[in-house]
C-alpha cells in the first residue's frame, strides 16, 4: 500500500489518534515514506507540484500532526511517555519540525524558470572575462561557471553583487576597461530586470518569509502575557542564532531534539508557575531590616558582611570579593523582589560621591557568579534608592563601593574585621536601613485565574491535597476553556473543529477520573507544544488582519497581540493604512515599548555582547562595572530620545549632545555633570563624543578587550551604521594580529595586508571607519597614544595617526572628519536603518526586489528629515513589512 494512503485510512482529524508506541512508530514510518517521496519528487530545480497530490500531502501533514499532537496529549494525561521519554520527545520533534519545513507547503512548489536570457553575456566577455575567467580568477570569481540560472540562492547573491560593483563603478576597474556610461546603465537596467522578475516570482508563491518561529525572548513574553507569569524562561531554551545579524530572522532558526526538549521543559515550567498562583493565596510579603539586621551577627568575627558602626552597617572600599554581601535579604522563594535601600557615604572624595553596586547571587566562591542590579551615587546624605531584582532560591543581594577610581582598603585572607576598614581613611558606604518586598509582574493572581478557569469555582489545595476545579458540566467547560485558551496561543481565531483532537483527549481524561485541573493543564501544555503556538501562521501574499497583528506585536513588543490588536484585527480595520499609524504611537507609549529599542538595539548594535569581553585592569583602570552599564545606559537613552523626538538618523553618526551620569562624565573627561541619574548632555568639540559611533558602549563591543582593530570596528561601522556588507575574508588570507607590545602600527600591518589583491576590495571600505575610531581604546576612552603591554602595566607607545581616505578618495584628518564626510549622505544612513528595522521585523534579509520599497521609505521619512520615529512608522506601512 502506498503510504499517502495508509495515512489517509487514519480517518478524519477530529478521530485520529494512537494509544502506543508502537502505533506511533508505524505512523512516524509511513509518514517518512511519504515525506522521502514527496522529496525525491520535488528535489532539483523543478518544483511543478500537480495540485491534487499536493492538496493531498496537504491533508496528510495536518491529519499526521493532529495525530501526535493527541498522542503527546495522551501521553501527559494517562502518565504514558512524557517529557523524559524519547520516543514521546521524538513524535513532537517531527511534529514541529515537519511543521516548519512545510509551513504552508506549497512553499517550495515554484517552478524554476529555467534558462534566462542572457543580457549580459556580451558585456561580460568584452569587460570583465579577462580578469574572472578559470581557475586562476580573480577573487575566486569564474564567471564562465556562474551560469544564467537563479534557483541557487548563492547564485543570486553572486549576481547582487556584481550588480553593485558595477552600479558602484568599482568594477570593471577604471584603468582596465573603456565601459561607456549608456553600456553600464543597459547592463545595469537589464541585469536589475531579471533579478527582481525571478525574485518576485518567488515571492508571490513562497512568500519572502519561509517558516518562522517564535524567538526565546518571544516564547518567554508570551508565555508570560498568555499566562500572567512573570518567572524567566529564555535563559533555559537553547541560544538563538543571528543569521544576518538578527535571531529573528527565518533563515538560521534550527529545531532540534534538545531545543523541542528544552521546549517542553519550559512549558511545563510556565504551567506550573501559572496554576501555583491561581489556586493559592498571594505571594506579596514584606521585611523590613535595621542597620543591625542588615550587619554581621558577630562582630567577633571576621568576615564579609557590613560591620556596624554608629548604628550603621558599612563596607569599605575594597577589592575583596563578595564583600558587602547580606544575608538578611537571602531569597527564600525564588521569585521578583523590590528593595528600597537608605544609604549615605563614608569620606566621600571632594568632587564627587561613593558610586556603589548592587549585585545578586550566592556571594560565595563556589558560586562566583554574580547578576547586577543597580547602581547608585551615596552622598552625605542619606537617599532611598529602589531596586527590583529576581532572585533564585538562596541567592542575596551585595550592595559594595565599585568605583575603580577610589583608594581602596586591603584586608587579609580575604576577609574583613571590625574596624579594620575605619583607619585606612577609605570611602565607605553606610546603610541606613532595609525593605525587602516580594512582588509580582505582570498579572495578578485573580486574573490569571480567570485566564485558566474562566468563572469556575477553585478551591486551593492543603498538605498533599491537589487544588480543585468545581463544574457541574465538566466535559462542556472543559471544551470551552480549551477553545478560549487556543484563540489567545494561537493568535487567531481557532473553531471548535480545529481543536477537537485535544479536546477529546481532555474529556477522555476526565472519564478516566482525572480531576478537571489537571485534565485541563495536560490540554493546554499540548496547545502550547503546537506548532500554531510556536510558528507564525502567515500566507504568501498580503498579510491578513491577525498576522498583521501578530508580526506588529511582535515588532515592537516581542510578544502576543494584546487585546486591542486581536479587536482590531477581527474588525478588519488593521490594513488600514490612518489605524495602522495610531496603533503604533499606541504601542510605543505603552510601557511594553519602552523596550522596544533595547531589544533591537541589543542585536543591531550587539550591545548583548557587551559582556563578551572585559578590559585589561592593569592597561584601563578606569573602567569598571558601574562604568559599563552606565555606557549600555548611554546608548539606550540616546536612541530612545531619537525615537520620542523623532530626530534624524543622523544623529547615529553625529550629534551635539548625549546621555550622561556623574561616573560616565568623569570617564569620558566631561565636566559639570552630576549625580547618579542619567541626563542629557550637551557637547563641545573638545569632548570628543557625539552619536553612538562614540558611544562608550559601541567601542567596548567592538575591541577584545585589550587592543583595538581597525578591522573590526571598520567591519563594525560598515555593517551596522553604514549599511556596506562585508564578504568574509578569503579563507587563504590569515587575520591580522596587533602588536600589543606597539613596535608595530596597525597601520603598518594593513598596509601590507593591502597589498593582497583579494583584500584591497573590502579594505577600502573597512579601513576607513577603522582608523577613524583609533583614538578611542578598547574601554572607550579616548588616548593619543597606543599603550605598550609589559610586567608594568602599561606606557605610552606610538602616536595614533587617525587620517585616511574614503573608498571614493575624500580624505580625512580624524574621527571628525570623518563623520562629516559620512553625514553628507543621509540617505544612505536612513537606508541602512530601514533594513535593518525591515529585516528584525519580518524575519527576513532584503532581497534584491524589497530595494524598490526602501527607497520609498527613505523618500516619505526625507520629508521629515529622516526622522527615527518618521523612518519607524514607514517601515511599518511598507509592502515589505505588511506581505509574507
Amino acid at each position: 500500500m502506498k503510504p499517502l494512503q495508509s495515512l489517509r485510512r487514519l480517518g478524519s482529524p477530529g478521530s485520529v489518534g494512537f494509544r502506543d508506541g508502537l502505533a506511533a512508530r508505524r505512523l512516524i514510518a509511513l509518514w517518512s515514506l511519504g515525506t522521502m517521496k514527496y522529496s525525491r519528487e520535488a528535489h532539483g530545480n523543478t518544483f511543478n507540484l500537480v495540485a491534487d497530490r499536493d492538496d493531498m500531502f496537504r491533508e496528510m501533514t495536518f491529519r499526521f500532526l493532529a495525530a501526535i499532537r493527541v498522542f503527546e496529549c495522551r501521553s501527559r494525561l494517562n502518565n504514558l511517555p512524557d517529557r523524559s521519554n524519547p520516543m514521546s520527545l521524538r513524535i513532537l520533534f517531527c511534529a514541529l519540525y515537519l511543521s516548519s519545513v512545510l509551513c504552508g507547503v506549497n512553499s517550495y512548489a515554484v517552478a524554476e524558470s529555467g534558462a534566462e536570457p542572457s543580457p549580459w553575456h556580451s558585456f561580460l566577455k568584452n569587460h570583465c572575462y579577462d580578469c574572472h575567467t578559470g581557475a586562476e580568477a580573480e577573487a575566486g570569481l569564474d564567471l564562465t561557471a556562474l551560469g544564467a540560472g537563479l534557483s541557487d540562492p548563492q547564485t543570486q547573491t553572486r549576481w547582487v553583487q556584481i550588480f553593485d560593483r558595477v552600479q558602484k563603478r568599482e568594477m570593471p576597474p577604471k584603468e582596465a576597461s573603456s565601459l561607456q556610461p549608456k553600456q553600464r546603465a543597459e547592463f545595469l537596467k537589464a541585469t536589475g530586470n531579471w533579478l527582481r522578475q525571478h525574485q518576485t516570482r518567488q515571492q508571490r508563491q513562497m512568500g519572502r518569509v519561509r517558516g518562522r518561529r517564535l524567538t526565546n525572548l518571544q516564547v518567554e513574553r508570551t508565555l508570560h502575557d498568555l499566562l500572567g507569569i512573570d518567572i524567566p524562561l529564555a535563559n533555559q531554551l537553547p541560544e538563538d542564532g543571528r543569521p544576518f545579524g538578527f535571531s529573528t530572522v527565518a533563515d538560521g532558526q534550527s529545531m532540534s531534539h534538545f531545543q523541542l526538549e528544552r521546549h517542553l521543559a519550559i512549558v511545563d515550567l510556565a504551567l506550573d508557575e501559572a496554576f501555583r498562583r491561581a489556586v493559592s493565596p498571594p505571594d506579596e510579603r514584606e521585611w523590613k531590616f535595621t542597620a543591625k539586621e542588615v550587619a554581621r551577627s558577630n562582630p567577633d568575627r571576621r568576615t564579609r558582611e557590613p560591620e556596624l558602626l554608629d548604628n550603621q552597617a558599612v563596607v569599605w572600599a575594597a577589592r575583596t570579593s563578595f564583600y558587602g554581601r547580606l544575608p538578611a535579604t537571602t531569597a527564600r522563594y525564588e521569585g521578583w523582589y523590590r528593595f528600597v535601600i537608605r544609604a549615605s557615604a563614608l569620606n566621600r572624595p571632594e568632587d564627587h560621591g561613593v558610586w556603589c553596586s548592587i549585585r545578586s547571587g550566592r556571594c560565595v566562591s563556589s558560586a562566583p557568579l554574580m547578576t547586577w542590579v543597580g547602581a547608585f551615587e551615596a552622598t552625605d546624605q542619606p537617599q532611598e534608592i529602589v531596586v527590583e531584582a529576581w532572585l533564585p532560591r538562596g541567592h542575596m543581594l551585595e550592595v559594595r563601593p565599585a568605583d575603580s577610581t577610589l583608594k581602596l582598603a586591603r584586608f587579609q585572607g580575604g576577609q574583613v574585621g571590625t574596624g579594620e576598614g575605619g583607619p585606612q581613611h577609605v570611602p565607605g558606604v553606610a546603610i541606613h536601613s532595609m525593605t525587602m518586598e516580594r512582588i509580582h509582574q505582570g498579572a495578578d493572581n485573580q486574573q490569571i485565574k480567570a485566564w485558566l478557569f474562566g468563572d469556575l469555582r477553585v478551591q486551593g489545595g492543603r498538605g498533599k491535597r491537589p487544588a480543585r476545579v468545581f463544574s457541574k458540566m465538566p466535559r462542556r467547560d472543559a471544551a470551552q476553556l480549551m477553545l478560549a485558551f487556543a484563540n489567545r496561543a494561537f493568535r487567531r481565531p481557532v473553531s471548535a473543529n480545529e481543536i477537537a483532537p485535544y479536546v477529546e483527549e481532555v474529556k477522555s481524561s476526565l472519564n478516566s477520573g482525572t480531576p478537571l485541573a489537571e485534565a485541563i493543564r495536560g490540554g493546554y501544555r499540548a496547545l502550547l507544544c503546537s506548532p500554531r503556538f510556536l510558528y507564525f501562521h502567515e500566507e504568501p501574499g498580503p498579510l491578513d488582519n491577525y498576522a498583521i497583528a501578530s508580526r506588529l506585536s511582535y515588532f515592537l513588543w516581542n510578544s502576543m497581540p494584546d487585546a486591542v490588536l486581536m479587536r482590531l484585527a477581527s474588525s478588519g480595520k488593521l490594513q488600514d493604512r490612518p489605524t495602522l499609524h495610531r496603533q503604533v504611537e499606541r504601542m510605543l507609549a505603552d510601557e511594553r515599548g519602552e523596550e522596544f529599542l533595547k531589544d533591537f538595539a541589543a542585536q543591531w548594535l550587539d550591545l548583548s555582547e557587551i559582556n563578551f569581553t572585559q578590559p585589561d585592569s592593569k592597561l584601563y583602570r578606569d573602567f569598571d562595572p558601574i562604568v559599563q552599564q552606565s555606557m549600555l545606559d548611554e546608548t539606550h537613552a540616546f536612541l530612545q530620545y531619537l525615537l520620542n523626538e523623532n530626530l534624524s538618523v543622523s544623529n547615529l553618526i553625529d550629534s551635539d549632545f548625549t546621555f550622561l551620569n556623574s561616573r560616565l562624565a568623569r570617564y569620558y573627561d566631561i565636566d559639570n555633570v552630576s549625580g547618579d541619574e542619567l541626563r542629557k548632555v550637551s557637547l563641545r568639540p573638545q569632548d570628543r563624543r557625539g552619536g553612538v559611533l562614540t558611544q562608550g558602549a559601541i567601542l567596548k563591543v567592538t575591541a577584545n578587550g585589550t587592543t583595538t582593530s581597525p578591522v573590526i570596528r571598520g567591519v563594525w561601522v560598515s555593517e551596522r551604521l553604514l549599511g556596506e556588507p562585508i564578504p568574509p575574508p578569503p579563507k587563504n588570507v590569515p587575520a591580522i594580529e596587533p602588536d600589543i607590545r606597539g613596535a608595530t602600527t596597525i597601520r603598518e600591518m594593513l598596509a601590507k595586508h593591502r597589498n593582497n589583491d583579494q583584500c584591497a576590495s573590502c579594505h577600502v571600505k573597512i579601513d576607513p571607519p577603522g582608523f577613524a575610531l583609533e583614538n578611542y581604546d578598547p574601554a572607550g576612552q579616548w588616548r593619543d597614544r597606543y599603550f605598550r603591554g609589559g610586567r608594568g602595566g602599561r606606557s605610552r607607545g606610538v602616536k595614533i595617526n587617525a587620517s585616511y581616505k574614503l573608498a571614493d578618495g575624500r580624505p580625512f584628518q580624524d574621527v571628525d572628519g570623518f563623520r562629516t564626510l559620512v553625514l553628507t549622505d543621509p540617505d544612505n544612513l536612513a537606508r541602512n536603518v530601514a533594513e535593518k528595522m525591515l529585516t528584525y521585523g519580518t524575519g527576513a534579509p532584503i532581497r534584491f526586489t524589497d530595494r524598490r520599497h526602501v527607497k520609498k521609505i527613505v523618500e516619505q521619512a526625507a520629508e521629515k528629515e529622516f526622522g527615527f520615529r518618521s523612518l519607524l512608522h514607514a517601515v511599518v506601512a511598507s509592502p515589505v513589512f505588511l506581505q509574507k
